[in-house]
């Protein structure tokens, strides 16, 4: 099921490691009439959204620690994506165009319970193939898609036939509590390939400890960034590359107001930390580690910036004694 990618101009291969060239740009062709797909559209609309935006808005920085995205991403060509759902910003996506699936979700962890909220339909978002003034996002049409639409991003047809892999979220239901929010993260803008045995085994175990360690010992906002690492592979449809398969997924959390009389074991792991997990069937353990450790991992088998950083200052609490010494 593994495929290699094409090449790219050097100065696009950063992060995710796939080289693009003409091979690799928008294929583009019509399923449907011009004046049908408007009618489609119309048709489909539903109260959930998302927004593309070159400058994230004040409202949709509220997702990241310090309203900073993560460092060291600035010259490549993806898509900040601020995702609305029901009138209101939910959480933040960078998006790559090219391998149809997120470089990484950034969100603020919700006390849950872990419940999932399963009857919400599958999304996708206009925006990133049209210019319009709206900034919902719709659900999936149950007839066809138009193919300008599969230039820039993923549909539901690209995981039909995929058979090791499912969507996997970036931004888990399970971290998040109200109902609008869980539904926010059923769109495919924040869904990856991740292979099956791995995503319903180490990487949901993963989910659940930080879902645990953030409800018992952190105080104020949790702020999450879980994105992946690619290394050319790719889906194919039609004989067509469509996405990206990750080889790694990794998350950091960043909570300065935690419990200080935490067990030792889990106040040393506070108030910022890390980890990093092989997307296959085997050798797929995940492992947890220091952000900044996990920072480097990310240099050696990405195309990032040697500025890469994933929270602003580390997460180092500005009252902290590391600020004091520093000064």
């Amino acid at each position: 099921m593994k495929h290699r990618g094409c090449k790219v101009h050097r100065a696009e291969r950063h992060f995710t490691g796939i080289e693009y060239t003409e091979e690799t740009a928008p294929f583009v062709m019509f399923v449907c009439r011009r004046d049908q797909m408007f009618i489609c559209l119309l048709l489909v609309f539903v109260m959930a959204g998302a927004e593309v935006q070159e400058n994230l808005s004040p409202e949709c920085k509220q997702f990241l620690y310090m309203g900073t995205v993560p460092r060291g991403l600035e010259e490549q060509p993806f898509k900040k994506i601020c995702q609305f759902y029901g009138g209101s910003p939910r959480f933040v996506t960078l998006y790559d165009t090219i391998t149809h699936i997120p470089v990484y979700s950034a969100y603020t962890f919700k006390r849950s319970d872990g419940s999932k909220k399963v009857d919400v339909p599958w999304m996708y978002e206009p925006q990133l193939s049209t210019m319009s003034d709206s900034r919902e996002m719709q659900q999936f049409p149950s007839e066809y898609v138009h193919m300008n639409f599969e230039d820039a991003q993923a549909v539901l047809d690209d995981y039909s036939d995929t058979v090791i892999f499912e969507r996997g979220q970036l931004n888990p239901d399970e971290h998040q509590a109200h109902p609008d929010d869980k539904a926010s993260t059923y769109t495919l803008t924040n869904v990856v390939p991740q292979v099956r045995e791995f995503n319903i085994g180490p990487w949901k175990d993963h989910e659940h400890t930080i879902r645990r360690r953030l409800n018992n010992y952190c105080r104020g906002t949790a702020y999450v960034v879980t994105g992946v690492t690619t290394s050319g592979h790719m889906i194919r449809r039609h004989n067509i590359n469509r996405l990206g398969i990750p080889t790694y997924l990794w998350s950091a959390y960043c909570c300065p107001d935690f419990d200080h009389n935490a067990p030792y074991s889990e106040r040393s792991k506070f108030p910022a930390f890390a980890a990093h997990g092989l997307n296959d069937r085997e050798d797929n353990k995940v492992q947890e580690m220091t952000l900044q450790q996990l920072e480097e991992f990310l240099k050696r088998v990405t195309y990032v910036a040697s500025s890469f950083q994933i929270f602003y200052d580390n997460c180092v609490p500005l009252k902290s004694p590391v600020h004091r010494m520093e000064k």
